[in-house]
């Protein structure tokens, strides 16, 4: 079977091509893709390229397919896994597959799994490592943001903190406690807003900042302080660009101005990791979530408050299974729906442009279907571009009934319409 797929050759070398795939063997599995959500590791695995832990040695000669973050249907099953899958099952891959302790993964590894791709082989040992998950939905770029979600779970499970007298790591959130998400409001800021007043293991107060008021009034149009108060949470959106002194304002906002039990810092900027650490309270936990490309990144912490207050760092990279499983579950059961993180959607022919240029690309999740020809085009143009095209116009309307949020109607609707 011929499939198209963008492939990475080398530094910045990125290529979309249309090659053959060979016959699956026993313990393979066939795979049609539909979306891949682009993550800023795709970025950062093609401006390394064979430098990238994950990229192997030999891409030059043996090219991967890129793209960590999809889902489809299951085509064809290898005999071995005939008695666990099925021929058209919705699905979607953990890619750290942790397989034999090596570092190789979907998007990044291998030269016929990836998600920019509109067929795939999924080999052996993603479905020993049970990171093949069936999922049933009424949309398949759920399936995409499985993987980011699955992420921010990973993050909230891996804080920890310790009752006094004990050495015992309490691991979660503080239940019931003092939150605060510094940079909050970015793609991957409003999935966690959504993870934490839905989850079972829920903060008392919610803070998050950011400096953009546009992205802070989305966020709260979206995630309203209405539905956090229904759900047990006290959520504060506030803007810390113009004040005097950031950290006095937010202790102020914490119980007893105590500071917080747990701060998880979304974007890799030193002031702001350093604002964290500030606002920690005694057995503080500081989740650093936001991956800097500089590695030599590094902030001043207070050692004192390590010793005397028990602040202690975290950081988390990704999710494991367990995470994927439950994130999906939650979506699936319709507990969280991470469409806010999507501000864009475009077709495999896009992919290239899109994933060199994505740090300079505004928005949140750039959503790819993979199956279809379409220039990667922002929600919130979709209106002014339906004045020439009737599919941007169709897409408009449909998505003006939620929110300008992008919804199952809308997928449904484009991938019946767009050039295939």
């Amino acid at each position: 079977m011929k499939t198209k797929a963008v492939r990475l050759y080398g530094k910045e070398d990125l290529r979309l091509e249309e090659f053959e795939l060979p016959q699956i063997k026993d313990n393979e599995i066939l795979a049609k893709i539909v979306s891949d959500s682009i993550c800023m590791s795709s970025y950062k695995a093609q401006h390394q390229g064979s430098d990238h832990k994950r990229v192997p040695d030999n891409v030059a000669d043996n090219p991967i397919i890129i793209g960590h973050e999809f889902c489809g249907e299951i085509l064809e099953i290898g005999s071995k896994w005939k008695d666990q899958f099925k021929v058209g099952q919705q699905y979607s891959i953990q890619p750290a597959l942790n397989y034999k302790g090596s570092l190789d993964a979907p998007g990044y590894s291998y030269q016929y799994i990836g998600g920019d791709a509109t067929y795939i082989i999924i080999p052996s040992e993603v479905m020993e490592m049970g990171c093949l998950l069936p999922f049933k939905s009424d949309a398949f770029f759920m399936g995409s943001l499985a993987e980011p979600m699955s992420c921010i779970a990973g993050a909230m499970h891996a804080n920890y903190h310790i009752k006094q007298g004990t050495y015992i790591h309490e691991m979660g959130i503080n239940e019931g406690g003092q939150m605060a998400l510094l940079a909050g409001v970015g793609p991957m800021g409003l999935g966690f807003i959504d993870y934490t007043l839905n989850c079972d293991r829920r903060p008392s107060k919610l803070v998050v900042t950011d400096i953009d008021d546009a992205r802070l009034k989305r966020a709260a149009s979206i995630y309203t302080v209405e539905k956090a108060a229904k759900n047990g949470v006290e959520l504060i959106y506030i803007n810390t660009k113009d004040m005097d002194n950031p950290v006095s304002e937010m202790m102020s906002l914490s119980e007893n101005n105590m500071g917080y039990d747990d701060v998880f810092v979304m974007a890799p900027v030193k002031p702001v990791v350093e604002q964290g650490d500030q606002i920690l309270g005694k057995d503080g936990c500081l989740n650093f979530f936001a991956g800097p490309s500089n590695t030599d990144f590094n902030a001043n912490l207070n050692f004192y408050d390590v010793h005397y207050a028990a602040h202690h760092l975290v950081g988390t990279s990704g999710g494991n299974t367990d995470d994927m499983k439950e994130v999906l579950t939650m979506m699936a059961d319709g507990v969280i729906n991470p469409v806010a993180l999507i501000t864009h959607v475009g077709g495999l022919d896009s992919v290239v442009d899109t994933t060199k240029n994505l740090p300079n690309i505004p928005g949140g999740k750039k959503l790819i279907y993979t199956q279809i020809n379409l220039p990667l085009t922002a929600l919130d143009d979709f209106r002014e571009k339906g004045k020439k095209n009737p599919l941007f116009a169709g897409l408009a309307d449909i998505i003006a009934k939620t929110n300008n949020l992008w919804s199952p109607e809308a997928e449904e609707y484009l991938l019946a319409n767009a050039l295939k």
